[in-house]
C-alpha cells in the first residue's frame, strides 16, 4: 500500500489555488494602476520589432501573465493598429517576461510571504484612495502566489516517498518526449506556466527528479501556457488566429530545439551549477530564463520568415483589418501647411467614425447571437477609437499652436468636436455589451418585442452614423435633412417602446428577470449613441454650431 497518507494533498490543492489567485490578483491590480496606459506604451514603443520584445517584457514582468500581454498585441492586430510582424516583438518579449517568477521562486522569496500578506491586507484595509488599495491588492497577491508555493513545497517534497512517482521520475528521465508532454497539458489545465515551473522547481528541490527529469516538464510548460491564445482565437479573425498560431509555433520551435539538445543543456546547466554553487531551485529559474533569451535571439532575424509561414498556413486576408495611414499625421505638414493638416485629420477622423459604427454593428450581433466573441470584436474596435482619439487630438493641439485663420479655426474646432462625439459612441456602445453581460450571465432573454425594438434602434442609429459622416466628408446639406428625420424617428421609436414596456409591466405580461429591468437602459442608451451621431452633423455645420452654442445663454 503506497503511504499516501503522509502527504496533505490539501495543502497541494489548497497551496496551488492561493498561488493561482495570487497572481490574478496581483496582475489585476497592476493592470488597474497602469490604466491604458499598458495599451499605450504597446501601441508607442513598438514600431520596431526589438522595441516589442522589450515593451512586452516589460509589461509581462508588471502583470504576470504572458496570455494578457498577447491578447492586448492581438486586439492591435485585429484592429489594424498593428502589424503581425509588431505582434511577434511582443510575443516574444512576454515570453521572456514571464521567466521572473521563476528567478523569484529560485531566491526563495517564499520565506517572506506571510510579510507581503500582512503588509498587504494593512495597505488595503486603510487606504483611502482607489490607488492606495491597489497597490495592497499588488503587495497581498505578490505575498499570496508564494505563500500558496511555501504551502505546496513542504508537501511536494513528499512525493519521492511514493513508490509510483520514482518510477515514473525514471521514466520521465528515460523518455524526456513524456516529460515534456505532462508539462504541456497541466500547464494547459492550469493555464499558468509559472505555476507548473514553480511546483517543479520545488519537486526538484526535494530531490524527487533528476535535472534530466525536470526541464522537459519546463520546455513543455511553455507550449501549454500558448493554449489560452489558441482558445481565444477560435471563431475569431484571420488576424487573431495568425497572432495565436505565431505564439505557438514561436514555442513549438523552441522548445523542439531544446529538447534535440537536452543532455548538453542539461550538462551546461549543471556545470555552471557547480562552479557558482547554485541551488536546485535557482538552476531551474536560469535554465528557463537562458532557454528563454537564447531562443528570442535565434527568431529575431526570422520574424519576417515566421510571418511569411504563418499565412501561408492560414491564408486569406484580415477580414476585420482596418486601413488607417496613421503616418499621414505629420507634424511637418501641420507646422508648413495647417490647412492641409487639417484635411489630414478629418480623413483620419472619417475612419475612427468607420470604426465606431464597426463597433455598434458587432455589438448588435452580440445581442442577437448571444457570442462572447462580437463583444470581444466590439471592444477591440472600441480600443482602437480610443487610440485614434489621442493620436488625432494630440495632432490637432499641434495645429493649434500655428497662426489659424478663421475659416481654419472653424474647422479645427469642428475636427475636434466631431472626434469626441465618436469617442463617446464607442464608450456608449461598451455600456450596451456591459447590459448584454448582465442578462446573459443571469442566463435571462429578452422578449420577441424587446428584441424587435431594439434591433430597430441598432438599425436607425447605424444609417444616422452613415449619413452623419457622409455630410462631415462632404458638407452636402442635403444629409442634414434626412438625419434629422432619422433622428426624430429615434426618439419616436425609444419612447414608443418604453411606453409599451411599462404597459406590458402594468399587465404582469413582461418577465421579472434582468432583462426586463435592463430594457429601458438599452433604449435610453441607443437613443443618446444616436444624440452623438446628430451632435456630429451640429459641429460640422458652422451656423448650427453656433446657434446650438448661443441657445443656453439666451435661455438663460
Amino acid at each position: 500500500m503506497l503511504p499516501t497518507a503522509d502527504i496533505g494533498w490539501d495543502f497541494i490543492i489548497g497551496g496551488l489555488a492561493l498561488f493561482l489567485f495570487g497572481i490574478q490578483f496581483m496582475g489585476d491590480g497592476l493592470k488597474s494602476i497602469a490604466g491604458s496606459k499598458l495599451r499605450d506604451y504597446i501601441d508607442k514603443y513598438t514600431n520596431k520589432p526589438w522595441k516589442g520584445i522589450l515593451v512586452g517584457s516589460i509589461i509581462t514582468v508588471f502583470i504576470q501573465s504572458s496570455s494578457a500581454t498577447s491578447a492586448i498585441a492581438i486586439g492591435f492586430v485585429r484592429a489594424g493598429l498593428m502589424s503581425l510582424e509588431q505582434s511577434i516583438g511582443i510575443i516574444i518579449g512576454a515570453n521572456i517576461g514571464t521567466t521572473v517568477t521563476a528567478f523569484l521562486i529560485g531566491m526563495k522569496v517564499e520565506e517572506f510571504a506571510l510579510y507581503f500578506v500582512f503588509i498587504g491586507v494593512v495597505i488595503t484595509l486603510f487606504s483611502k484612495r482607489k490607488k492606495q488599495t491597489y497597490l495592497g491588492q499588488i503587495v497581498l497577491g505578490f505575498g499570496l502566489l508564494f505563500f500558496g508555493l511555501r504551502l505546496m513545497g513542504d508537501e511536494l517534497s513528499k512525493l519521492g516517498q511514493l513508490d509510483f512517482f520514482g518510477s515514473m521520475a525514471t521514466t520521465m528521465a528515460d523518455q524526456p518526449f513524456l516529460g515534456m508532454l505532462c508539462g504541456t497539458v497541466m500547464t494547459a489545465i492550469v493555464q499558468s506556466s509559472s505555476a507548473v515551473i514553480g511546483i517543479i522547481q520545488k519537486i526538484y528541490d526535494s530531490g524527487s527528479l533528476t535535472l534530466a527529469a525536470a526541464l522537459p516538464f519546463v520546455f513543455g510548460s511553455n507550449i501549454g501556457t500558448t493554449i489560452t491564445a489558441v482558445f481565444a482565437s477560435i471563431g475569431g479573425s484571420i488576424s487573431a488566429k495568425r497572432a495565436a498560431a505565431v505564439n505557438v509555433l514561436f514555442n513549438v520551435l523552441g522548445t523542439s530545439l531544446f529538447m534535440l539538445l537536452l543532455n548538453p543543456y542539461v550538462d551546461f546547466i549543471t556545470n555552471i551549477s557547480i562552479e557558482y554553487d547554485i541551488s536546485p531551485m535557482m538552476q531551474i529559474a536560469i535554465a528557463h530564463i537562458l532557454r528563454t533569451l537564447v531562443i528570442s535571439i535565434i527568431a529575431y532575424p526570422f520574424i519576417s520568415h515566421m510571418v511569411s509561414l504563418i499565412k501561408k498556413i492560414i491564408p486569406g486576408e484580415s477580414e476585420e483589418k482596418i486601413e488607417v495611414e496613421l503616418d499621414a499625421l505629420d507634424p511637418k505638414l501641420a507646422a508648413s501647411l495647417p490647412a492641409g493638416a487639417l484635411g489630414v485629420s478629418k480623413q483620419v477622423t472619417i475612419k475612427m467614425g468607420d470604426l465606431a459604427m464597426d463597433c455598434v454593428k458587432a455589438s448588435q450581433k452580440y445581442f442577437n447571437k448571444q457570442s462572447s466573441k462580437y463583444r470581444d470584436v466590439s471592444r477591440q474596435y472600441e480600443d482602437a477609437i480610443n487610440t485614434l482619439d489621442a493620436k488625432i487630438t494630440e495632432y490637432l493641439m499641434g495645429i493649434a499652436h500655428e497662426n489659424l485663420g478663421q475659416s481654419d479655426t472653424d474647422e479645427f474646432i469642428s475636427n475636434l468636436q466631431v472626434i469626441k462625439n465618436i469617442e463617446r459612441i464607442g464608450d456608449l456602445t461598451m455600456n450596451l455589451n456591459e447590459f448584454f453581460d448582465i442578462a446573459y450571465e443571469d442566463k435571462d432573454t429578452f422578449s420577441e418585442y424587446a428584441i424587435r425594438d431594439i434591433n430597430e434602434m441598432y438599425e436607425t442609429v447605424l444609417e444616422m452614423s452613415t449619413y452623419a459622416l457622409s455630410f462631415y466628408d462632404t458638407r452636402d446639406e442635403v444629409w442634414i435633412q434626412q438625419i434629422n428625420d432619422k433622428e426624430n424617428y429615434l426618439d419616436q421609436i425609444e419612447e414608443a417602446a418604453r411606453q409599451r414596456h411599462f404597459k406590458r409591466m402594468a399587465k404582469q405580461e413582461c418577465g421579472k428577470g434582468v432583462a426586463s429591468s435592463l430594457y429601458i437602459d438599452i433604449l435610453g442608451t441607443l437613443e443618446r449613441i444616436g444624440d452623438h451621431v446628430w451632435n456630429i452633423v451640429k459641429e460640422s455645420n458652422e451656423e448650427m454650431r453656433i446657434n446650438a452654442h448661443i441657445q443656453p445663454e439666451n435661455q438663460e
